[in-house]
């Protein structure tokens, strides 16, 4: 049974760093640091829903590596194949600038993320994971890039390979993502990318058009995000839409890396994770990306990337 073999996640941290309002004077500034990254999100979030968890990160020795660190494993995410590192940890910092928006800075070049090899990712393949989840910066940034995608080449045959681009476009120009879609849709088995991630990618082109052209380049299933809208659902070409709960939004911080987490989760506990989703039924998947909008939901009610455990879910549904 699928759900007895682990989910992996693999990608990047990031410490996120806000500068605290009113923090700002002549001797310096004040930031609040919390720990972030799409693919940290979403193995925390799939952890606390109880899904057996693998992340595959190359941690900092610094004081960022460390905290990404404990929170992977206080939400009970194992680390047992994440490397070491010697380069330091990304960085993003948030401020607001004189027009009152928001800045953001990025310190990434030669970090952690990047440098993966294929020695350090040999071992993934001996985890007999039901599913590895990536995208995100991992999959365009060199030099780890490609010995990323080598990995999912050699474990797609028993191992279900679920993607989000999560565009990034202030680091990784959007035509780089573009021109490496459609070998990565010729990889997965599941795309989750938002309507952010499709202005960026395909500007003019609706969702449905999208989805066509992702299920020609090899991808049966597409998810896209549409914020209180809901998901628009496209497996092989039959779509549907599912809506979104209602909520009273906080921030939207680590919604979509939410929903992800949600999504695999129920399709794991469905057990039609573990090489091509053949067994994936309307009421199997309706079902899924409908608990993948609440785990978001309930991830928008409250500040920054903090989903929810399924003992809150539960509570909630009462």
């Amino acid at each position: 049974m699928s759900e007895t073999r682990p989910v992996a996640v693999l990608g990047e941290c990031v410490a996120d760093a806000f500068v605290v309002p009113g923090g700002t004077d002549d001797a310096g500034l004040r930031l609040d640091v919390l720990p972030g990254g799409g693919p940290a999100n979403t193995a925390v979030a799939l952890a606390r829903l109880g899904t057996a968890t693998h992340f595959l990160g190359r941690f900092s020795g610094d004081v960022f590596g460390r905290m990404f660190r404990r929170r992977l494993a206080g939400a009970g995410v194992r680390l047992d194949l994440a490397p070491d590192a010697a380069e330091p940890s990304t960085l993003a910092v948030a401020g607001l600038g004189a027009d009152g928006r928001a800045e953001y800075s990025f310190h990434a070049e030669a970090t952690a993320d990047w440098q993966w090899t294929g020695a350090e990712l040999a071992p993934v393949a001996g985890l007999g994971a039901a599913c590895l989840h990536t995208g995100s910066l991992a999959l365009v940034r060199e030099p780890g890039a490609g010995a990323v995608e080598a990995l999912l080449e050699r474990l797609r045959p028993d191992t279900t390979v679920s993607l989000d681009p999560n565009v990034r476009p202030l680091l990784v120009a959007p035509a780089e993502y573009r021109a490496r879609l459609p070998r990565w849709c010729a990889l997965a088995d599941i795309l989750r990318l938002s309507e952010d991630d499709l202005a960026h990618l395909h500007p003019g082109l609706s969702p449905e058009q999208a989805c066509d052209d992702w299920h020609r380049a090899g991808v049966p299933l597409v998810v896209v995000t549409l914020g209180g809208a809901g998901a628009l659902v496209s497996y092989d070409g039959v779509r549907t839409r599912v809506p979104a709960p209602a909520v009273d939004v906080v921030d939207t911080v680590g919604a979509g890396d939410a929903f992800t987490a949600g999504l695999l989760h129920r399709l794991h506990l469905a057990g039609v994770l573990g090489g091509r989703p053949a067994a994936l039924t309307s009421t199997v998947l309706h079902d899924a990306v409908a608990f993948g909008t609440r785990v978001a939901a309930a991830t928008c009610a409250v500040r920054g990337a903090n989903p929810p455990t399924a003992a809150a879910l539960a509570a909630e549904a009462v």
